[in-house]
């Protein structure tokens, strides 16, 4: 098992950026497929980006252009940056992790691990 833990969330201003971290309890670079997802009220959870190792990077076409996932294998913290924020952005995002199996899925459901979530509002 892996525990996650998000930080990093609060208000901004559309145009602005932020930046989120997740903590994992456990060395996750190379056994698990992290993801960042978000949830709008009364909206499907939905993928933002996902990550395995350095080089299996997607994005969501939302947020293609504007959003940069990384992970810091020495601090077992995944990060994610985006800028040119809209009132569309504004939802609580969590961090996830699934074992890898091949690929990273960008289904909500295939993921195992969750972090508590943390707030991103963005107002106009």
């Amino acid at each position: 098992q892996v525990q996650l833990v998000e930080s990093g969330g609060g208000s901004v201003q559309a145009g602005g950026s932020l930046s989120l971290s997740c903590a994992a309890s456990k060395y996750t670079y190379g056994i698990y497929c992290m993801g960042w997802f978000r949830q709008a009220p009364g909206k499907e959870r939905e993928g933002v980006a996902t990550i395995y190792r350095d080089g299996n990077i997607r994005y969501a076409d939302s947020v293609k252009g504007r959003a940069t996932i990384s992970q810091d294998n020495a601090k077992n913290t995944l990060y994610l940056q985006m800028s040119s924020l809209t009132p569309e952005d504004t939802a609580m995002y969590y961090c996830a992790a699934h074992l890898w199996r091949g690929y990273c899925s960008s289904d909500y459901r295939q993921y195992n691990y969750w972090g508590q979530g943390t707030q991103v509002t963005v107002s106009s």
